[in-house]
């Protein structure tokens, strides 16, 4: 394949299109386009390689253009282009559905798919509730989220996130949801690898708000294991396990949105794996298909869904679903996808360089700007100063050097500069891109 494109591949207007969490006119005064990708790098219009330091947008897990995912999305089409999952189905989602449960904990053993990670947390919420419903308990509705938390952009999500600039623009959004406290402290975390020794108390948070509302009326609680869009916080040691008792001891569910850290981001499957805590439901999306299709969806407890199959056999179970639940392409995709990560043992490959990983990104200590790095898994971010009056735009000048002149693209929420690579980099790849990560720090000091 050409490194140079077609003039027709490189965009002439760039007015039309509104982009998503992007400040569109810097953007489009000094754009960052993409024309092709492979294995770790995507390259310009021009042919410039661009090392990829986020796996796109923490999702292509197995790299990029990965030959036997590209062909088994190929040959879908060619022989089922879409087919409904509404009173019919096909034979992959039957097949996905059931690699994925095998490779989730315990009795999680019922998937529900749809589209994206933000889909399956407002999936994850409705069935919550609906559980409760359906087993006489209808009185819980509240559900429980966390500060600095993300759980996508519906309104479910944004309801139970903790991110602000997500929230301040959109009114009331859902009545009926409380937050527990952030898990971070730079005092009492700064430069840790992995989990943090401080603050798995922050976990007992859970018993004020049940003071507070009653346990009767609260639903569910949903975490994420490691806060990752809002810059990569993992979960103090015992914290999630102490949130699991509580909830035990209420009667409440508890969600694990596994939309980053499952497939392989933190060394296994899901992370409930890694922490040894078993939630009621997972949600999950990007990695499952390493970002070639979008899928998302929500792996439930078979208590949950026993719950769900009662009364007369042809009346449907929950009312709840999308146009494109288990796309066949997708699910094909799917299926590829998770035969490179066994095939390649990447989640394997994850947890041994994650010690490697962690003290690379540790030898930035030390330069303009930083006050805090931080690591789990393949993950890390790395916390800057803000500009005095300016927040966010050091992190904007930063993604602009790095992607014009160093030739990385990596992802900021304000001037935190957050990194997850795909699971196939090597240590040469490490060292590369924490070597750019430092020059485009000391450009913007």
């Amino acid at each position: 394949m050409s490194a140079v494109p077609h003039r027709a591949e490189v965009p002439n207007d760039l007015a039309a299109l509104w982009l998503p969490f992007t400040p569109n006119r810097a953007f489009k005064k000094r754009p960052r386009l993409i024309a092709r990708a492979k294995d770790m790098h995507y390259y310009t219009p021009e042919g410039r390689p661009i090392l990829d330091s986020a796996a796109a947008l923490w999702c292509c897990n197995a790299g990029h253009n990965r030959e036997p995912i590209v062909r088994a999305i190929q040959e879908q089409a060619a022989e089922l282009d879409f087919a409904p999952n509404f009173q019919f189905a096909h034979s992959k989602a039957f097949a996905l559905a059931s690699r994925i449960a095998a490779l989730a904990p315990g009795d999680l053993d019922h998937v529900f798919f749809c589209n994206s990670g933000s889909e399956a947390a407002d999936t994850a919420l409705k069935i919550a509730i609906a559980y409760h419903n359906v087993t006489g308990a209808g009185s819980r509705q509240r559900l429980i989220g966390r500060e600095r938390g993300y759980h996508g952009v519906g309104f479910g999500g944004i309801s139970v996130g903790g991110m602000s600039n997500n929230r301040k623009f959109f009114g009331s959004l859902l009545a009926g949801t409380d937050h527990l406290a952030a898990t971070y402290s730079r005092e009492h975390q700064a430069f840790t690898k992995g989990e943090p020794e401080w603050g798995a108390h922050l976990a007992d948070e859970l018993e004020r708000i049940v003071a507070l509302h009653d346990a009767s009326t609260i639903a569910a609680v949903i975490v994420e294991p490691m806060a990752g869009s809002t810059g990569v916080l993992p979960a103090p040691k015992g914290y999630l396990k102490r949130l699991r008792e509580i909830c035990d001891k209420y009667g409440l569910l508890l969600i694990f949105d596994e939309v980053i850290t499952g497939f392989g981001r933190l060394g296994f499957a899901f992370a409930a794996e890694r922490y040894g805590v078993l939630p009621d439901i997972i949600t999950f999306a990007k990695g499952v298909t390493s970002g070639a299709v979008p899928l998302g969806g929500v792996i439930v407890r078979k208590g949950i869904y026993d719950a769900f199959m009662k009364g007369p056999e042809h009346a449907i179970e929950l009312f709840h679903g999308y146009t494109y639940s288990g796309h066949p392409l997708a699910c094909a995709a799917g299926l590829a996808a998770l035969d490179v990560y066994r095939d390649e043992k990447l989640f394997e490959r994850a947890r041994a360089m994650e010690p490697k990983w962690c003290d690379a990104l540790m030898t930035l200590k030390g330069l303009p700007n930083v006050l805090d790095i931080r690591c789990v898994g393949l993950t890390g971010a790395i916390d800057l100063a803000p500009l005095p009056g300016s927040v966010g735009l050091r992190g904007y000048h930063l993604l602009e050097h790095s992607f014009h002149e160093e030739g990385i693209m990596l992802r900021i929420s304000g001037d935190c500069i957050e990194l997850t690579p795909p699971l196939i980099i090597s240590e040469d790849e490490i060292g590369e891109i924490v070597d750019k990560v430092g020059k485009s720090i000391k450009a913007v000091a």
